[in-house]
């Protein structure tokens, strides 16, 4: 059985995932306001993504026979300076999300929460893939500065992104 301690800290990190789905819509919503379709793509499909990570938490609290407690989410930001701005602040929320990730782990290890501790490990290895995806667009920002067609190029490639659905498996 979920002690509560950790039962309430799950709770917290699925209010977080569904959270940073909140904030990539609202992403996506600058990147349509600025005419940049490829880079709302990809923020529509990162949404996406973090809605699967909210209803995995959901999903094992409730297989568990623990409680869930869906908590407020509050509202994320909306404005932004530039596609850089974006990029930089969404690998923050990233890092914070793997911070997250990472203080439940302890918990379930203190506690010899086994079958938490494997739920988790699959987050574990998702938040170095996040933080990887977000590092590589942030660094191509980077490199683009004011170029307005490397910026275009790059809003091409991104709209290339797919959302595919985790398997049961997954």
């Amino acid at each position: 059985m979920m002690s509560q301690k950790l039962q309430d800290a799950m709770n917290e990190q699925m209010k977080n995932e569904f959270f940073s789905a909140y904030l990539y819509q609202a992403m996506a919503g600058y990147f349509e306001s600025e005419d940049l379709p490829g880079l709302a793509n990809w923020m529509r499909i990162q949404a996406l993504e973090e809605m699967t990570h909210g209803e995995k938490f959901f999903n094992f609290l409730c297989e568990t026979g623990a409680r869930t407690n869906l908590l407020p989410i509050d509202g994320p930001k909306n404005d932004y300076k530039s596609p850089l701005d974006v990029f930089e602040y969404s690998l923050e929320h990233e890092k914070f999300v793997t911070a997250s990730i990472g203080k439940l782990m302890s918990i379930a290890k203190e506690e010899g929460d086994h079958a938490s501790e494997i739920f988790l490990q699959w987050f574990v290895t998702e938040q170095v893939e996040e933080e990887a995806s977000f590092g590589l667009i942030l660094k191509k920002l980077e490199r683009i500065g004011n170029d307005g067609n490397g910026l275009l190029r790059l809003d091409e490639e991104l709209a290339a992104r797919a959302f595919t659905p985790p398997t049961a498996a997954e």
